[in-house]
């Protein structure tokens, strides 16, 4: 799943338009493949601190977020200045070419380490169906070349793509595979919900993002605390798992240095939502999720892409 970029007023996340980034990154991609890393930085970072310098919103987002990093996580090195917006841009463009490299088969995936997975291994050999819930931090794309790597593990990705059409394009004249296990959702609706659980049933894996509020216009949130501030997550993954009646994980990816790190959590073994107080049973829910994306911002505070005031919507409420 790719980064997004604010353009312009308070907008939902979903009417940003697509960013005119792909033919620079076809052309940085070309740059890396021929010559290397390091060649690609030194085109890349020119580039990035035009955008910088002509994105105002983007840039206050990402300082925005870095801001409420350094103070809540007491990390006095990650100011919220220019050089770190620049770092946490340029994290975000490594992101994207690593998912290019990954569906171009042109980059291995030996230097993964995986924490937690015994679980998810049991569920798989079992095969007993599970919902992972991801974020917008690290590279999914990771899981998703594993996942068609390895038998046993199908993953349907829930994905709203309308804004990234010409970069998933990309992706698919890399690898047309990379298309096949993605489904555009822009709502859950009762044919949808029926597909996904046939699907669970066969002991494959739905994966939705857990940090986007909804698409669509008058859908519900829950606030939680979120680097020392409410915030607005989404209650559809909740819901979706209340449905599936199966294990619920929490998906987190990261790049350690030459190395990345998948991480596996259990958020619950089932998801049983009452008919009475139900808004109140989704506080624990999106609290404990928005704990742990925490801790991992804290861990990588420069592997989170959401470029957009996160914290808005919660501020109007």
């Amino acid at each position: 799943m790719s980064g997004r970029y604010e353009t312009g007023g308070s907008r939902h996340w979903a009417q940003i338009n697509e960013v005119s980034f792909v033919t620079g990154m076809r052309l940085l991609f070309w740059i890396c493949r021929t010559f290397g890393r390091w060649p690609f930085r030194m085109v890349l970072y020119p580039v990035l601190a035009w955008y910088v310098m002509t994105k105002p919103l983007a840039r206050r987002a990402s300082s925005g977020y870095l801001r409420r990093v350094s103070r809540f996580g007491g990390q006095p090195h990650v100011q919220a200045g220019i050089t770190n917006v620049m770092r946490h841009f340029a994290a975000f463009a490594e992101c994207i070419l690593d998912k290019m490299l990954l569906w171009g088969k042109l980059v291995g995936v030996e230097n993964i380490s995986f924490f937690g997975e015994q679980q998810l291994e049991d569920d798989i050999a079992a095969k007993r169906g599970g919902l992972l819930i991801c974020s917008h931090f690290g590279n999914l794309e990771l899981c998703r070349v594993m996942a068609r790597r390895r038998a046993g593990m199908k993953l349907t990705v829930l994905v709203h793509t309308k804004h990234a059409q010409k970069f998933n394009q990309l992706l698919a004249q890399l690898d047309p595979d990379s298309q096949l296990n993605l489904l555009q959702v822009t709502e859950l609706s009762p044919a949808t919900a029926m597909l996904l659980s046939e699907r669970v049933a066969r002991g494959e894996f739905v994966v939705i993002a857990g940090d986007r509020v909804p698409v669509t216009p008058g859908s519900r949130t829950c606030d939680a605390m979120f680097l020392g501030d409410r915030a607005s997550f989404p209650i559809g993954p909740y819901v979706l798992a209340s449905l599936l009646q199966c294990p619920v994980y929490m998906l987190f990816s990261m790049r350690i240095g030459q190395r990345s790190e998948i991480h596996f959590e259990k958020l619950r073994d089932s998801i049983c939502l009452p008919r009475k107080d139900r808004e109140q049973a989704f506080i624990p829910l999106v609290q404990d999720y928005a704990a742990r994306l925490e801790h991992f911002c804290l861990r990588t505070p420069f592997q989170w892409f959401n470029f957009y005031d996160f914290w808005q919507s919660a501020d109007r409420k």
